[in-house]
């Protein structure tokens, strides 16, 4: 085994200590570069699944996109809070959340019927972390947002009936 190939486990033991959630709190609000967005995709669709399903379905939202994505996030908290519930400071955090981060992606499931349903979200978990480890090579902070709303997202992310939300993706480049 040559030198270079006894440095590999070292360097992923290193980026996989490293890995933990970092939230938009940290982030400047600034654009996530597009390469790191494909390599970050790129990542994700490498983990494996039975029967090669390749369940996970991704919808990055950067730009102005985020901005819609914040104002629907808040439409459904209004819709589907009681009012003796409904807190100001959580209706603000999802438009807050969406214009520090870079870019967002949607992380959905979906069922192929060939293999149980957690196997699928099971395929989709590895992915996003392998979407972590490469926003942590990068030094992107990210998280895995999977707020109860996620549940009414069906038509703003025009998800088909065998499909799933299971919340977003947030980076952020770091201050």
């Amino acid at each position: 085994m040559n030198k270079e190939n006894t440095e590999h486990p070292k360097v992923l033991k290193h980026i996989i200590e490293e890995r933990h959630s970092i939230f938009p709190k940290d982030y400047t609000g600034a654009a996530v570069p597009e390469e790191i967005i494909s390599e970050v995709l790129n990542a994700a669709v490498l983990a494996p699944s039975h029967k090669r399903t390749r369940p996970w379905r991704f919808r990055v939202f950067k730009g102005d996109d985020r901005l819609e994505l914040g104002r629907e996030l808040q439409r459904i908290y209004k819709e589907t809070t009681p009012e003796f519930q409904f807190l100001r400071k959580k209706y603000d955090d999802f438009m807050f959340k969406v214009t520090q981060a870079g870019a967002i992606i949607s992380i959905v499931v979906e069922y192929s019927g060939l293999v149980p349903e957690w196997e699928e979200v099971a395929a989709v978990a590895m992915a996003v972390e392998n979407m972590y480890l490469t926003c942590t090579a990068s030094n992107i902070g990210c998280y895995w947002g999977s707020p109860g709303l996620v549940k009414h997202m069906g038509d703003f992310l025009k998800l088909e009936e065998n499909q799933q939300s299971l919340g977003f993706f947030y980076m952020g480049i770091l201050e």
